[in-house]
């Protein structure tokens, strides 16, 4: 009697591995509509709606937006200047909320230096305490890369002095880390960094607790395309998923996975999934669907943001628009490298709803806040 209920739980296991199809990330055929210029064929989302964070004075330029939650408070920083993308004068900017509604006038998280500006790089929290990762970018010269700090807080007013992010033999980072790292069940940490020289792709990951040291890089095998800016999320399988913008402009989607927990990953190769050639998002959600959000509109446009979902982590067959090209707001300013549309969404899961965070026209602070 057990070797049959064996074989049967064996074949229907085989039947449902095979309704999901590949282990490969993808869309459905036609399920986002590249001809449609304003929303993509995609449905709106009810319950989301955009909350603006800030709306600075004067010609600013405002990126990398990256949110949070700690001790009852919501935290959203991001990267502001006068008037260009990464600038001598880029600093990090802080804003405090009680309900992500209503926002505190900004503070500054991370001033620049004599030869570097600041930048975030995500979130990290342990415990008692919050990091937000600060990256220091060569000025002017961005090419010649940056490395990660981190400055930390117990009560969300008083932050310590800036540290470097540490490798596994001591060294401080030599690149600067992308988006939040991602924390696996098992108390290790992964994420992906650009090293210097210049911004070479490299996934990292730690076992220590701290979340700020103990850095060790993984094995990326070179693949497809130009991978850069990474994020990932941990499929229903238990596979480790990274999403990659590809710089070759393709215009879709690169991916690797990790069957390891983070220690080393297949080579990166495209999939069907649109892209703007832009930094997207990823994650999983508490009941297991994972998702991605970005610019899925197979150019270099930038004017539609949306958001996808998918139960078995690679066919992602729900989507929806969030914010749609006839919503978008005329640019006030013009800088280097101010492009219109809704940039570099980043995404975290706080009270029960799903936060992308990411800028307008790259001169606003905004979120989208989706019920779950």
């Amino acid at each position: 009697m057990r070797s049959l209920i064996q074989i049967v739980a064996a074949l229907v296991f085989l039947v449902l591995l095979s309704c999901t199809g590949p282990r490969v990330p993808r869309v459905p055929e036609g399920l986002i509509d590249l001809e449609d210029t304003v929303a993509l064929g995609l449905p709106g989302l009810p319950g989301a709606d955009v909350i603006l964070v800030t709306r600075p004075e004067g010609e600013r330029y405002v990126n990398n937006v990256v949110l949070t939650a700690f001790r009852g408070k919501y935290y959203c920083m991001w990267q502001q200047s006068a008037r260009d993308e990464d600038t001598p004068d880029s600093f990090v900017a802080l804003s405090v909320s009680a309900d992500g509604r209503q926002w505190e006038a900004p503070v500054t998280l991370a001033a620049p230096t004599d030869s570097t500006f600041a930048s975030p790089g995500g979130w990290i929290q342990r415990g008692d305490s919050l990091c937000a990762v600060l990256n220091y970018i060569c000025a002017p010269d961005r090419s010649r890369g940056g490395t990660a700090w981190y400055v930390s807080t117990k009560d969300g007013v008083c932050w310590s002095a800036p540290e470097p992010l540490r490798m596994a033999d001591g060294t401080p980072m030599d690149g600067i880390l992308e988006q939040d790292p991602l924390l696996l069940a098992e108390g290790r940490t992964v994420g992906a960094a650009h090293f210097r020289p210049g911004a070479q792709l490299g996934p990292v990951y730690t076992d220590d607790p701290s979340g700020v040291r103990g850095w060790r890089k993984a094995v990326l095998p070179e693949g497809e395309g130009k991978p850069l800016e990474p994020s990932q999320y941990v499929a229903p399988d238990g596979r480790l998923v990274m999403f990659f913008r590809d710089q070759d402009s393709s215009f879709r989607k690169l991916y690797a996975v990790s069957e390891d927990g983070g220690m080393s990953w297949s080579a990166p190769a495209l999939t069907n999934i649109p892209d703007s050639r832009s930094k997207q998002c990823a994650g999983t959600l508490p009941d297991g669907r994972t998702f991605w959000a970005g610019n899925p509109t197979g150019s270099k446009s930038r004017r539609i943001l949306a958001l996808a979902f998918s139960r078995d982590g690679y066919c992602f067959d729900k989507a929806y628009v969030l914010a749609p090209a006839d919503g978008l707001p005329r640019q006030r300013f013009t800088g280097r490298y101010k492009t219109l549309g809704y940039s570099y969404p980043k995404a975290t899961v706080i009270d029960g709803a799903l936060w992308i965070s990411f800028s307008i026209n790259k001169e606003d602070a905004a979120l989208v806040r989706i019920p779950l």
